[in-house]
């Protein structure tokens, strides 16, 4: 594989991180510390990573508990997770903040697996993109007599083979996730 394809390659793999990323921020009915990972707290006026405010904990298979370093930052943590799109009530005995986590219903898992396949489709195009960028790179090394059409068609090949491997790695995140979703 050629220095150019490795850049592509890195790329790739870029984008199946941040999906997975994504992936982890997706509640499955169990209680899961990375649902937490985008809720930022203001602290001293600053807008901080709830994880650096506060301990984090799954208490049980359906509760999170949360404990803040400072117990003045449990109002401000109650409310940044009602700010969130995450659908929890915080519970909070002044000590501690409770997150439990509802079962799911359903219909709630079907959207749940609707917005995985949707987040997967973006990563599709994402990885796609990749490909076009690369494959028009190659078309300007050949106009530039920078490469013969051997290479090109080669290299041209290696990309497809590349972005083959990098969707189906995707199918099988959807797969799996929409899975773990549809388990009760």
């Amino acid at each position: 594989m050629s220095i150019e394809l490795k850049e592509f390659k890195d790329k790739m793999n870029k984008s199946i991180d941040s999906l997975a990323g994504e992936y982890t921020t997706i509640r499955a009915g169990r209680a899961n510390p990375h649902v937490l990972d985008k809720i930022m707290v203001e602290y001293y006026g600053t807008p901080t990573n709830l994880q650096q405010v506060a301990n984090i904990s799954v208490s049980e298979a359906r509760t999170i508990v949360i404990q803040p370093w400072e117990a003045s930052l449990i109002k401000d943590i109650e409310k940044a997770i009602l700010v969130s799109d995450l659908g929890l009530t915080p519970n909070n005995d002044g000590k501690v903040i409770r997150l439990t986590f509802p079962e799911l219903t359903e219909d709630r898992r079907k959207e749940l697996v609707k917005d995985v396949k949707k987040k997967g489709e973006g990563a599709k195009v994402a990885i796609r993109n990749i490909r076009r960028d690369a494959n028009d790179m190659i078309k300007k090394q050949l106009k530039a007599s920078e490469i013969s059409e051997d290479e090109q068609k080669g290299a041209e090949d290696d990309i497809q083979k590349l972005t083959d491997e990098f969707i189906a790695k995707i199918d099988n995140m959807v797969d799996e996730k929409s899975k773990e979703i549809m388990t009760v």
